[in-house]
C-alpha cells in the first residue's frame, strides 16, 4: 500500500528500517502519527474493548504531552501539520495524559492456526500486535498457516476466540522471511571485528555487569540487546522483549534459528527454559505496571539531569519512539543508557540540556559510554563513577558538554 501511494496517514510507533516509509514521511508524501508503542497497543486493545479513551503516564513532559511532533512535512522541509497537545489529569498526585482509543473498519491478522469457528492460536513471538488487533476491527480477516477442524484446538490453548473473527484465509505461501538473522558470536570471533564494533562490545560488557540475580530486565534495540550474550553465567536474569517474550536467552546458533522467534528489533533470538510468550498489550502492561526492574537503552543525547533523547532528529532521521517512551515512564524501572560518548563529528552527546525531542524527563539513572560510567544524582547532576581503560578524568571532562563531579574512588574498571 505504501509503494502504490494508497496510504494517506499512518499511526505507528516505529519506522525502523523501512526506508520507503521514512522517505515518504520526510518528503511530505505521507502523514505519520508517531505514538509510543505501549500506548499504541493499549489504544488498540481499548478500542476493541469499547473503551473510548484512557489515561497513561507515558510521555508526560515530552512532545507526546505538549504536542509538536511533525505529522506532515512540506516538500521544502517545513512542517505543515504538528501533533496537538493532549488533555491531562492528575491521579494520586501524579500527572497523566489522556489517549483516545483506536478501532478500524478492517483488521488484518496473521495466525498460526485457526479452526473453522475462527478461534486463533499464535506461535511464539508472532502473537505481538495480532491479538489486540483481532479484536479492534468491525471486520477481522485472518490469514492462517493452517485451518483445522473444530475441536482440534484445545480451549485453554486459544488466544483469540472466534467471536472476533469474520473471515479466514488459508495461507498458500508459508515462506517466512527473516529480516535480521542474528546468531551467536563466539569470543574468538570478536578479535577480528572492526574497531567500532569492538568499542560497542566493551560498552555492553560493562553494561552486562548491571544485571543482578533474579532481575527482570528489558533491553533496547541495537547495542543494549548485545548484553544478553555477556550475562554472568552464575546468575539468572529474565529478559523481557516488548513484542511479547519473557525469558530471552542469547542469540541462537544457526541451527536454532526460528523465524517466529524474534525480539522487538526483529533479530532472531532464543528463549530460556521457563520463558513465555504473550501479546504486546500484555507486555506493556508489565512495563507500565513497574514489573521490569531495569531497562537498558541506547541514547542520542542525555542531559546532566537525566533527560533522554533517542528517537528522532527532526527533518533528518526518524526511527520512531518504539517502546522507549513507555519504558522510561515507569517510575519503578532503573534506566541505564549505553552510547558512544561523542558523535561521529566529535561533539559531546552528554549535555547540559538535550537539543533533540525528549524520550523522557529526568528518567536516566546511569550512563555507560566508551569512556566512562556516570550516575545521575537527583538534584545534583552527574557523578563520574568509573573510567574505561586508558581514559583519564581530564579526557572525559573535555569530551562532556556539562559539568560533573568525580567520585573519590573513581578508577579504571572496564
Amino acid at each position: 500500500l505504501l509503494n502504490t501511494r494508497q496510504v494517506k496517514r499512518m499511526v505507528a510507533s516505529y519506522v525502523g528500517e523501512n526506508k520507503e516509509f521514512a522517505r515518504q514521511y520526510l518528503s511530505g508524501e505521507l502523514e505519520v502519527e508517531l505514538v509510543p508503542q505501549g500506548t499504541l497497543a493499549e489504544k488498540i486493545r481499548s478500542g476493541g474493548a469499547g473503551i473510548p479513551a484512557f489515561y497513561t503516564h507515558t510521555g508526560i513532559g515530552t512532545l507526546v504531552e505538549t504536542g509538536g511532533i511533525p505529522i506532515k512535512y512540506a516538500k521544502n522541509g517545513d512542517v505543515e501539520i504538528f501533533s496537538q497537545p493532549h488533555c491531562t489529569g492528575v491521579f494520586d498526585g501524579k500527572r497523566y495524559v489522556m489517549e483516545e482509543s483506536i478501532s478500524g473498519d478492517y483488521a488484518l491478522v496473521k495466525a498460526w492456526k485457526a479452526d473453522e469457528l475462527g478461534n486463533l492460536v499464535f506461535r511464539a513471538s508472532a502473537n505481538n500486535f495480532n491479538a489486540p488487533m483481532a479484536t479492534a476491527g468491525k471486520v477481522t480477516i485472518v490469514e492462517a498457516e493452517e485451518i483445522v477442524p473444530v475441536g482440534e484446538l484445545k480451549p485453554d490453548q486459544i488466544h483469540i476466540p472466534g467471536i472476533h473473527v469474520h473471515r479466514i484465509i488459508k495461507c498458500e505461501k508459508n515462506e517466512k522471511k527473516i529480516e535480521k538473522l542474528t546468531v551467536r558470536q563466539d569470543q574468538a570471533g570478536e578479535a577480528g571485528l572492526p574497531a567500532a564494533m569492538q568499542k560497542r562490545i566493551r560498552i555492553i560488557k560493562r553494561a552486562a555487569r548491571e544485571f543482578k540475580d533474579g532481575m527482570y530486565a528489558n533491553l533496547g534495540i541495537g547495542m543494549p540487546m548485545l548484553a544478553s550474550n555477556y550475562i554472568d553465567p552464575g546468575i539468572t536474569v529474565y529478559l523481557q522483549s516488548e513484542n511479547g517474550v519473557l525469558g530471552l536467552g542469547p542469540f541462537p546458533t544457526r541451527s536454532e534459528v526460528d523465524p517466529d522467534l524474534i525480539n522487538a528489533g526483529k533479530e532472531t533470538v532464543s528463549v530460556l527454559q521457563g520463558g513465555s510468550f504473550f501479546s504486546s498489550d500484555v507486555s506493556f502492561g508489565m512495563i507500565r505496571g513497574n514489573r521490569i526492574d531495569m531497562s537498558v537503552l541506547g541514547g542520542m543525547e542525555v542531559s546532566q539531569t537525566g533527560d533522554l533523547a533517542n528517537w528522532i532528529v527532526p527533518g533528518k532521521m526518524v526511527k520512531g519512539m518504539g517502546g522507549a517512551v513507555d519504558l522510561v515512564s515507569a517510575s519503578g524501572t532503573r534506566v541505564v543508557v549505553t552510547m558512544d560518548h561523542c558523535s561521529k563529528d566529535g561533539s559531546p552527546k552528554i549535555l547540559k540540556r538535550c537539543t533533540l525531542p525528549l524520550t523522557g524527563v529526568e528518567c536516566v539513572n546511569r550512563i555507560i559510554t566508551d569512556m566512562c560510567v556516570f550516575d545521575v544524582v537527583p538534584g545534583k547532576g552527574l557523578l563520574l563513577r568509573e573510567l574505561a581503560s586508558g581514559c583519564s578524568v581530564d579526557q572525559v571532562r573535555a569530551a562532556t558538554g556539562c559539568e560533573f563531579t568525580v567520585a573519590s574512588d573513581v578508577a579504571e574498571t572496564f
